[in-house]
């Protein structure tokens, strides 16, 4: 048996640190956000001394796992933005909902990102919350705003809908995600229909 090239090694190596950061954003559900790494490591079926080696602390780990989930926002983000063209109706918003519901419900790092900004990232360090505010702000939520052409607080309601019925999947574990119905939700909130 010859010894792994270093391209497996690193292969390996992304592998691994995928797998601590999903089970990290899952811990997070499981635990109400006080887990440890000894939880990651269980939660990942990893020795503690592994995933130690790639994250030495909690706030570390959650730094990783929230970087890694607003880039799969804001790529989801983008392709919505690009599909839709400049002015989205309110299919094409319907739309968006429920790519966003499908993107929490495969990934509980993007979940995590929408879920701890209606909470202000209360669970974070002082030095990270407003870092984490101020960009999910700008690339997230401006943005979504703006595209949908919405200047009042009815994107804020919209929000609302997705994180909290989303929610029920993540704390309740409900099986599966009722997407048409929760965005046709979302899209009452937006519209104020009843």
């Amino acid at each position: 048996m010859s010894p792994r090239t270093k391209e497996q090694n690193e292969l390996i190596r992304m592998q691994r640190r995928e797998q601590i950061l999903d089970a990290a954003a899952r811990a997070y559900f499981r635990t109400g956000g006080s887990f440890d790494i000894r939880d990651v490591a269980r939660e990942a079926e990893l020795g503690y001394g592994t995933v130690y080696h790639y994250y030495p602390n909690r706030h570390v780990l959650i730094e990783d796992v929230l970087r890694s989930g607003f880039e799969r926002c804001e790529q989801a983000l983008t392709e919505w933005a690009s599909i839709c063209g400049g002015s989205p109706d309110d299919r094409q918003l319907l739309t968006y909902c429920k790519a966003l519901l499908r993107l929490w419900q495969s990934d509980a790092r993007a979940y995590l990102v929408y879920k701890m900004a209606a909470e202000h990232y209360v669970g974070l360090p002082e030095t990270d919350r407003h870092p984490a505010k101020r960009r999910f702000m700008e690339r997230l939520y401006v943005p979504l705003q703006s595209i949908a052409q919405r200047e009042d607080d009815s994107i804020d309601h919209m929000l609302a809908v997705l994180v909290g019925c989303c929610g029920l999947y993540y704390y309740a574990g409900t099986s599966e995600l009722d997407v048409d119905r929760i965005a046709k939700l979302a899209m009452q909130a937006i519209t104020k229909e009843s």
